[in-house]
């Protein structure tokens, strides 16, 4: 055989075994592009579930701390005790009602995580559930109910805060 036939024969398997090299490698590229797509399309869908749960939460919150607001309001409008506590009662079946959806929402926190999230969203549970407990007290006519009260409310205010400050930091991780 001629050299001409052997550079040629040796020219086309290069281009062959080049361009399997290269189909290979474009297959990678492309594997590797999708997978890294897949992951950032994975997390943005987490962080809009947990942003969407945690503003429900606070949401919830927010209402239940309108409420406990208005326990000021009922002192300072209303003079007579009878009707301080009619009002406090009135308070009290608005905050049950309030609870079971600022509950269901912490549950929903609990499940979009993450730990330190759901952490925080149980301590604002806890502190709803002292602070509905402590307006109970006042409107037995404790003597220490009031002061029960704010003490709890004070604690709800905290723990809310903290929630606040955990969800900002972790809502950009996965």
């Amino acid at each position: 055989m001629d050299s001409t036939v052997w550079v040629s024969i040796l020219t086309g398997g290069t281009a062959i075994l080049a361009g399997w090299v290269t189909s290979l490698g474009n297959a990678r590229a492309a594997r590797i592009q999708a997978e890294a797509s897949a992951k950032a399309q994975h997390h943005a869908q987490i962080r809009e579930a947990r942003r969407t749960a945690y503003l429900e939460f606070l949401e919830q919150a927010h209402i239940t701390g309108e409420l406990y607001y208005r326990l000021g309001d009922v002192y300072i409008q209303l003079t007579q005790q009878d009707k301080q506590l009619e009002k406090i009662q009135d308070l009290r079946t608005a905050l049950r009602d309030a609870y079971d959806p600022l509950a269901r929402c912490a549950r929903v926190v609990l499940l979009e995580g993450p730990e330190a999230v759901a952490a925080k969203a149980e301590a604002v549970i806890q502190a709803t559930t002292d602070a509905n407990g402590a307006l109970w007290y006042i409107a037995q006519g404790a003597p220490e109910g009031r002061s029960r009260f704010d003490s709890a409310h004070q604690v709800f205010r905290d723990r809310l805060q903290s929630f606040i400050e955990t969800a900002r930091a972790t809502i950009g991780t996965p």
